[in-house]
């Protein structure tokens, strides 16, 4: 699994005008999680991506989200999976199916859950519009 995390003041998801995810954290800090699952991951996967969102020490003064419980918006987004060495168009080969992606990164929201973390979501599968204001800005991928 890929995630790229930014911590954000807000983020929100939209999805055809209404918004579905939303989190505003001002005082702690947040986390926009854009997270995408390749084809070779499973269970594991899913479950080391949670820990290293909650754990990750990226707030303010090298706290984690769990130091804080800050909040978190999980988005689903294959696109982290295209390659790109060769030519001009991104490869989506490496990118999890739907049927297989679906249930990986509900299994992240729900380890972030079990925390005790409170985590919005965008919609999978959907087109989404997605905003943040970026605090820093402070963005980092992980892999696992």
């Amino acid at each position: 699994m890929k995630a790229v995390l930014t911590r954000v003041t807000s983020a929100s998801v939209t999805v055809d005008d209404e918004v579905v995810g939303a989190i505003e954290c001002p005082d702690t800090g947040g986390i926009l999680a854009l997270v995408g699952a390749s084809h070779e991951d499973g269970d594991a996967n899913a479950d080391e991506m949670a820990r290293k969102i909650a754990e990750l020490r990226i707030l303010d003064g090298e706290k984690s989200v769990s130091d804080v419980l800050a909040p978190v918006l999980l988005v689903s987004q294959f696109t982290l999976q295209g390659r790109t060495k060769k030519g001009r168009r991104p490869s989506w080969s490496d990118a999890a199916p739907g049927s297989q992606a679906e249930p990986l990164i509900a299994r992240v929201a729900a380890g972030l859950r079990e925390r005790g973390l409170v985590v919005e979501e965008g919609r999978f599968g959907a087109m989404m519009q997605v905003a943040s204001v970026n605090d820093g800005p402070f963005t980092v991928l992980v892999e696992t």
